[in-house]
């Protein structure tokens, strides 16, 4: 028996993370490891005591027909990347990778095109995280540089991501 890689081990378990998501359009989970052990973990879904969409039965962007990467400030959810931020300290950050997978609600099917949203990528660099493996659709996964995103800021391009 093949031994899974360190990569899609910690793949596969932010894909356990991401099925306690309470969104009704996508399901996140991230964490965050450094040293090979698992510094924090984060899903997207309210903030805690608040109703979530799940629980309601609808979301809010979803009724309004807003498209994917616009209108964040209507949603109810924290995303998996800052929910899994909030839960570390700096220190344990500072040179960590996050893993990040993400999942349609309904299909159930890994998003094809994985990226964390400009707010995330702003946390994430503050963060101190050296590195964040996204899972492909495909099974792979990609690697992203933070400091790429310094470099090439997005924020100035008008590319969204999420």
């Amino acid at each position: 028996m093949e031994r899974v890689s360190k990569p899609d081990y910690y793949l596969d378990i932010a894909e356990t993370v991401a099925k306690r998501a309470t969104c009704l359009r996508r399901k996140y989970g991230a964490i965050i490891v450094k040293n090979d052990a698992i510094v924090a973990t984060g899903y997207n879904g309210a903030p805690r005591g608040r109703k979530n969409c799940t629980g309601l039965g609808f979301c809010t962007r979803e009724s309004m027909q807003i498209p994917r990467g616009e209108r964040y400030e209507l949603c109810r959810a924290l995303h998996a990347e800052a929910n899994a931020i909030i839960s570390a300290s700096r220190e344990e950050m500072i040179g960590a990778t996050m893993y990040l997978s993400g999942m349609n609600a309904v299909t159930g099917e890994i998003e094809p095109s994985m990226d964390s949203c400009m707010m995330c990528k702003r946390m994430i660099i503050n963060s101190g995280i050296d590195t964040v493996v996204f899972r492909l659709a495909d099974g792979g996964y990609r690697v992203a540089r933070v400091e790429d995103w310094v470099t090439v800021d997005d924020s100035l391009s008008g590319k969204f991501g999420y």
